[in-house]
């Protein structure tokens, strides 16, 4: 396997991951808004009206439950209540106002106004009323919210370790593509290109040559008395005849 290939590998695999987790945020918190919270897993008591309910321990969510006539632009907004709610004992709930977004289906919108506290379950009745006159079939739900709303987090986590994964791998295959650039460096300096070959030049040693050559020593001689005039004429007699 290529060196440059382990990279490119995690790189896909990374930006898989990203885009997966990121559609699959979009739509966990879709489906917990819409279609995974139980909003209502209690029970709904009427505005005005009362009611009964069997309501576990714990934190219990309370959502403001109507229809609406027409398009709503300005959201949901919460007519004041007057509520009781008595427990088993005969103590009250208090409620703990911590209003969200709205959310519409076909009309039907809803609203959480905050939490309940329950300290034991059992069976708690609930009086409400209210000025409500300007809202279709108006009431109070108890309930929870989606047991799947842990997934948008874990595919947030995921998300965001694709994204580390992801510069990791750049900055890896950034440092092998240094380390292959300089190796093939080093392999181009340990095998240099042969130098050219110059071609030497070539004298033909033929016999006129060598008689020239003979006949400057002969005159060096001369000159220097090492002959005299009448033995360098017999010798240069000699060589011009070929002797």
């Amino acid at each position: 396997m290529k060196s440059s290939t382990a990279p490119r590998i995690l790189t896909v695999v990374a930006v898989l991951t990203m885009i997966a987790a990121g559609i699959g945020f979009v739509v966990t918190l879709i489906l917990n808004a819409f279609v995974f919270d139980e909003y209502d897993a209690y029970g709904e008591v009427p505005i005005p009206g009362s009611s009964s309910l069997e309501l576990p321990a714990g934190e219990v969510t309370v959502t403001f439950h109507t229809v609406l006539v027409g398009a709503s632009g300005n959201g949901l907004p919460v007519p004041p209540l007057n509520y009781r709610m008595t427990g088993p004992d005969g103590a009250d709930l208090q409620l703990a106002e911590d209003y969200g977004g709205m959310t519409t289906v076909n009309n039907d919108a809803r609203v959480r106004i905050g939490y309940v506290h329950v300290p034991a379950a059992g069976t708690y009745d609930v009086k409400l009323d209210g000025n409500v006159s300007a809202y279709l079939n108006p009431s109070l739900a108890f309930g929870h919210g989606s047991n799947y709303g842990h997934l948008p987090w874990i595919l947030a986590a995921i998300f965001g370790f694709a994204v580390v994964d992801l510069i990791v791998v750049r900055v890896w295959a950034a440092r092998m593509r240094r380390r292959d650039l300089t190796q093939a460096a080093w392999a181009a300096d340990d095998n240099p290109p042969p130098p050219p070959i110059r071609a030497v030049p070539s004298y033909a040693s033929s016999e006129d040559a060598i008689r020239v050559q003979t006949l400057e020593s002969l005159a060096r001689l001369r000159d220097s008395g090492a002959l005299t005039q009448d033995e360098y004429d017999a010798e240069k007699k000699r060589v011009l005849d070929g002797r």
